[in-house]
């Protein structure tokens, strides 16, 4: 039995049931149509269990989406026409999904595995400091860089010097959210929200499909965003999903529901200014079904070949980060916390946050000394293309995060 049917096998709990097939049949083709997503009628930025399914593809059919860049914004830097939805509430267009698509013959409980076959970029990709960034406090911008694209690296004006190797993967791939799980997301968000905590809580403006999630939909206050993964998958942001790896998502309602988006040229582990290369593409899936297997599965589950571990360079230079601060700082992601036991002190047991955020500081500070970059291209760079990873999480008090650099980006210097 080899690893991926042992691992069917412990989902359904040793009672394996498959849907499967090889890819067979016409490939299924998703999205695409209009400018935007508002007009696509196969194009959704919310999730909720009553958004209707447009598409529909059987298990081991290949399904072809026509995805659109996160913020689903024409990027194209030779069209000065303006977009009226820019001056709308932050991030209401993010992001633009295709989908969702029908899976024939999955059930709620049933586990989705989908395995993405192919991906073709766009011509054009765009990275930017937001304010979501991991140390946007420290390093704000403004700063939008525009990529060019090819099958085999990404280059700008904007960093000269720079090439950012192909390693393309869908940010979000996404299952509808069940009844029970979209009410009890609503419900722990709002909590957290009240509490002072970071998230982006229902917003009916540019929302899709409009008739539901819109202004005067049916659900306008409770369609979710996009912006955090769930249970059901979402934006995950994982730059091993890349061709050749496959995704498992617990489905939850019948049908699942797949959508697909947000797909990214480049990212660094961590996408720290909070955007990778962020383009329009076409994405090729195709789908299996394990019956029964969702009772196992809480959280996405994922695999692929180990390639897809590996950082796109010969070389590279890392810098490292401990749970260390200034006595008297408040770290930006505990401050809703208000704990003045946090402030007072200098060294935080164990803190993997605080840690990565000193390897990353590091990391742009290096690479501002070695390469000429401003703070600001730096942190664009480190968003792209350098990794966080952890070291270890059991020498108390003192966690170690590396931020890794893949040197070969950097075409017209050799160290």
């Amino acid at each position: 039995m080899n690893i991926q049917w042992r691992h069917f096998a412990w989902l359904a709990g040793g009672a394996l049931a498959l849907c499967n097939g090889a890819l067979a049949g016409e490939a299924v083709s998703v999205g695409g149509q209009g400018a935007n997503c508002l007009e696509d009628r196969q194009c959704i930025n919310r999730l909720h269990p009553d958004i209707p399914m447009t598409a529909r593809a059987d298990p081991g059919q290949a399904i072809a989406f026509h995805t659109r860049n996160a913020s689903d914004f024409d990027i194209d830097p030779a069209n000065k026409t303006p977009d009226p939805r820019r001056a709308g509430p932050r991030g209401a267009t993010v992001h633009p999904l295709t989908g969702p698509v029908r899976i024939n013959g999955a059930k709620r409980g049933d586990v989705l595995a989908v395995t993405i076959e192919a991906i073709k970029p766009g011509p054009v990709g765009y990275s930017q400091i937001g304010a979501i960034g991991f140390v946007s406090d420290q390093i704000k911008g403004p700063l939008r860089v525009i990529w060019r694209l090819n099958e085999g690296y990404a280059e700008s004006d904007a960093i000269p010097g720079v090439r950012i190797p192909n390693a393309s993967f869908p940010g979000v791939i996404s299952v509808l959210p069940g009844a029970s799980e979209h009410q009890a997301a609503l419900s722990r968000e709002a909590a957290l929200s009240d509490a002072g905590g970071a998230v982006f809580l229902p917003e009916s403006a540019y929302a899709s499909p409009t008739e539901l999630c819109g202004p005067d939909g049916a659900q306008s206050h409770t369609c979710l965003r996009t912006i955090a993964p769930r249970e059901h998958g979402g934006n995950l942001d994982v730059r091993y999903l890349g061709v050749g790896a496959t995704l498992f998502l617990p489905c939850q309602v019948d049908g699942c529901g797949l959508a697909i988006g947000d797909v990214h040229f480049a990212q660094g582990d961590g996408e720290v200014a909070g955007t990778a290369i962020e383009m329009d593409a076409v994405v090729t899936v195709s789908t299996r079904v394990l019956k029964g297997a969702g009772a196992n599965m809480k959280t996405p589950h994922y695999e692929g070949p180990a390639r897809l571990l590996n950082i796109p360079s010969r070389r590279f230079y890392a810098t490292t980060g401990f749970p260390l601060k200034a006595e008297g700082a408040a770290p930006p992601d505990m401050a809703y916390l208000a704990s003045p036991h946090a402030a007072a002190l200098e060294n935080l047991s164990k803190d993997i946050t605080l840690a990565a955020r000193n390897a990353l500081l590091t990391m742009i500070d290096y690479m501002t000394e070695a390469y000429g970059l401003t703070r600001e291209e730096a942190y664009i760079v480190a968003s792209v293309a350098v990794d966080l990873r952890i070291g270890q999480l059991v020498d108390a008090p003192n966690v170690i995060v590396s931020a890794i650099l893949p040197l070969d980006i950097f075409v017209e210097s050799e160290r």
